[in-house]
Parts: structure tokens; sequence; C-alpha cells
């Protein structure tokens, strides 16, 4: 028998978080070695506990998620979103345009496959989460990375957005606040976006599922709002923000010129039919969890954990001789940057390898992210803020006298 091949829709999609290097931290993990796991956002897996919000909501109500639900969700989670998101400034939210997904994941790979052509693109920041290039590549359409600019706090090079638009532009990406890099954008800059996008006739995807996970007295702007004029497909969820990412809970919100997106919006209906529903155990808990803002800014603030994880951090890498970075607003995560040159480094993969072999450290290689160079690093930033000093004090220490062959 002849070998079997992937798909070629396959071949270009990758996912560093989970990839080689990873695998490898688990045969360690299993040969008895211990590994800190700085490559994903879990939160669970560091001591964080589940709300009591989302434990009452699910108490005497099993019975109610047996049943195969409505294949664009539970009416009472609907209109519970549909209620936050109006809270939040987005105007006329239709619960017919909410779609519950398993996990911002699923909706993101119905989004891309209701919405795109073969060889349409979609802007997509650079460095940019991998889901969204996989769904597109998926899809069979093409990702043209535009420029986040690290020394301008890693927000969107407007400029080069412009630059990479062509006749083949279908929408442009933005996820706010930004994974990797935990930036926050300023309503100037999605107001310059907009301008874009009406210009060019573009959609806009807003992956916004870190919108509540915000520090230092920062307002996150929904992009929606700024542009309620245009078609605008917010993404948002509750895996982070309150500690159940086993739950897979995510969504999509179409708003805007809705009447001109009919066929699209049916697309996604057909595709949400395909899957019956969504897991209707994690919809329970959504009216009660957008309720409930105290138990996630507990954690964002001077003393909750989160906030004094990433001071930790930031301290840490302060005293390096290693070591940059440009302090995330929001969310857990970091895009710390070393430089290569100095030490030989051409293939960050590798480095990942190494500092995981001599350090028992697990990271996520810029490259996972489609950074183009390889210098930077994505950390989460979720033990306790010792144990997340001592690792970034770890890595520092391996750089100064790593060297890539």
């Amino acid at each position: 028998m002849k070998d079997i091949l992937r798909s070629d829709k396959l071949m270009l999609v990758h996912s560093d978080i989970r990839g080689p290097v990873f695998q490898e931290a688990l045969k360690m993990e299993k040969a008895g070695e211990k590994v800190l796991k700085l490559n994903t956002g879990n939160p669970g897996k560091f001591g964080f506990g589940l709300p009591d919000s989302i434990r009452n909501a699910l108490e005497g109500h099993l019975d109610e998620a047996v049943a195969y639900c409505d294949l664009k969700g539970m009416p009472n989670a609907r209109a519970a979103i549909k209620a936050y998101h109006e809270s939040t400034g987005i105007e006329h939210v239709d619960e017919n345009n909410i779609f519950i997904g398993n996990g911002v994941s699923e909706v993101v790979s119905m989004l891309t496959t209701a919405f795109l052509n073969s060889s349409d693109e979609i802007l997509v920041p650079c460095p940019c989460y991998s889901i969204w290039p996989n769904c597109t590549y998926i899809a069979g359409a093409v990702p043209v990375h535009y420029t986040c600019d690290e020394k301008a706090n890693w927000y969107p090079d407007v400029d080069d957005i412009k630059k990479k638009i062509t006749p083949r532009t279908r929408a442009i990406l933005i996820i706010n606040p930004n994974n990797p890099t935990g930036a926050v954008y300023p309503r100037e800059i999605l107001e310059q976006i907009a301008d874009i996008a009406r210009e060019h006739d573009l959609a806009i995807f807003s992956d916004e599922i870190y919108d509540r996970l915000v520090m230092d007295g920062i307002t996150h702007t929904p992009m929606a709002s700024v542009a309620p004029d245009l078609l605008v497909v917010t993404m948002n969820g509750l895996s982070k923000s309150h500690i159940i990412c086993g739950f897979r809970c995510g969504w999509m919100v179409i708003t805007g010129p809705t009447e001109k997106a009919k066929d699209f919006i049916e697309g996604i209906v057909a595709l949400a039919s395909m899957r019956l529903c969504s897991n209707a155990l994690m919809q329970l808990v959504i009216p009660a969890a957008l309720e409930d803002k105290a138990s996630t800014e507990a954690m964002m603030v001077p003393g909750g954990r989160l906030f004094e994880q990433r001071e930790a951090a930031c301290r840490a890498m302060d005293e390096s001789r290693e070591l940059t970075y440009v302090k995330n607003r929001a969310a857990f995560y970091m895009f710390p940057k070393f430089d290569a040159q100095k030490h030989n480094i051409t293939d960050d993969r590798k480095f990942a390898y190494d500092l995981l072999k001599a350090k028992k450290i697990l990271i996520v290689p810029g490259s996972g992210f489609d950074y183009m160079t390889p210098d930077h690093f994505r950390i989460v930033m979720l033990p306790e803020p010792d144990e997340l000093y001592r690792a970034m004090a770890e890595i520092s220490d391996f750089l100064e006298t790593y060297k890539q062959n």
C-alpha cells in the first residue's frame, strides 16, 4: 500500500503552541521530568479555580442541556450575549446574528469557510494567533500579514495595511486585545482601520476574546462600536475571562449592514446546522458569567493574580541583560525579544527546543505566530509570581551562554 498523505489543504497549517517542541515536552514529562509549560493560555492548569458564578449556574440545571438546542445557541444565552455587547457600545445587535460555538476556534473556522473563496485574501496581523491563518489556508484563501510595530506598542501599522490591499482583499482582521503581544489598540487606530475598510468596501473581523482581561485602567473599545456602518464580525467567549477553557465557549456577533450579507449569514447557518448545535452544557453558564464582572476584574488589579504575575515577569526582564519587552496591557501574554544576531540564532524553533532541554521551560517561538525574524518568543504569565520570575531569570541565564550552531 502506498503512503497516505495529508490533504493539500493542510500543507501550510501549523500549530507551534502544541507542535513538535510541545510533543518533546510531553515525552520529557512521561519520563518523569518536570516541565514548566509557558506555551498555552490554560489557567486551569495553574491553580485558577472555577468562579462561583459558573458553578452555581450549572447546579440543578444539567437536565436542560441533555437535548440538542437551537443551532445558533440557546435563546437565553444569545440574549445575554446581545445585552453584553450592547453594554460595551455596540449598537443594534440582533440575536439572530449571534452564533455560539465550541470555542472561538470553531466560529473562526465557520466564518472563514462561509466568507472566503479560493484565492481571496484577508489581511491578518503579524504576529498573529495561528488559528486565523490556518483557517484561511483551509478555506483555500491567502492570509496577507500586515505589520504590528513593536516600536509603537505593537499597534497595527496603518500605512502597511494600506499597502497590502489588492483587488483580492476581502477583509481585515484585528486581534484586540492582541495575542501574542497583549497590546490594546486605541480608538484612533481602530478609526483609521475602519476608514480603510470603508474606502475599499471590506469587512472587518475582530477577535476580542480578551476584552475583559485589561489592566492599568485601560478601556477596551470594540471595533463594531467604532464602525456601525461596516460589516463587523466580533469574536468573543468565556474561556479566558472565566477560567473555563475546557468548556469550549465562544461566539461570533455579526453587526452592520447585515441586509447586504444575508447570503453569507445563511452560509453560517448551513455550517451551524451541519454540526447540529454547540455544547449545550456550557451555554447554560453564559448569562451568569456575563453578569459576573467581579471575578474577572479581581485578577486584573494590583494584588490580583494576573496583575502580579505580569509585574513579576517584567521585574525579571528588567534585570536581564538578554531580554527586552513591551509591557502587555491585557490578557496574559507577552512577546519578549532577544538579540538573535548576538547568539547566531537563525532558527527560533531550535532555540525553543534547546531551551526546553536545558531548562525544562516550554515557550512558543515567534515563528509560531508567523513573525518573520527569529528573535521573539511568547510566554503565558500564568504561574505564581515567584515561579514566573524564576522562569524568566532562567531563560535569561540560558541566553547568556547560548550560541546556535
